[in-house]
């Protein structure tokens, strides 16, 4: 159990991790535009809180779509020819 195949050693030593520094960002703005929407909706102005509702799902939806750019992106690629 406790010993790996050298061949996966080999393959995760070669990984390096890619970070884009967007996603945090998204992230961020994604809280941000929630809290905002939740203390809207708290205080009485659901018109408000409602138009912020909706902002945080394209911002949540754009941090997602950026995740998974990057993935595919910097990933391996079964389709790509070598």
């Amino acid at each position: 159990m406790g010993t790996t195949e050298p061949n996966l050693e080999k393959f995760f030593e070669e990984k390096k991790r890619v970070r884009n520094p967007l996603v945090p960002i998204g992230a961020l703005l994604t809280a941000g535009v929630l809290t905002a929407g939740l203390i809207s909706f708290k205080q009485g102005n659901s018109h408000l809180g409602q138009m912020l509702m909706r902002a945080r799902v394209v911002a949540q939806g754009a941090t997602v779509a950026l995740m998974v750019g990057t993935a595919y992106y910097y990933g391996d690629n079964p389709w790509r020819s070598t």
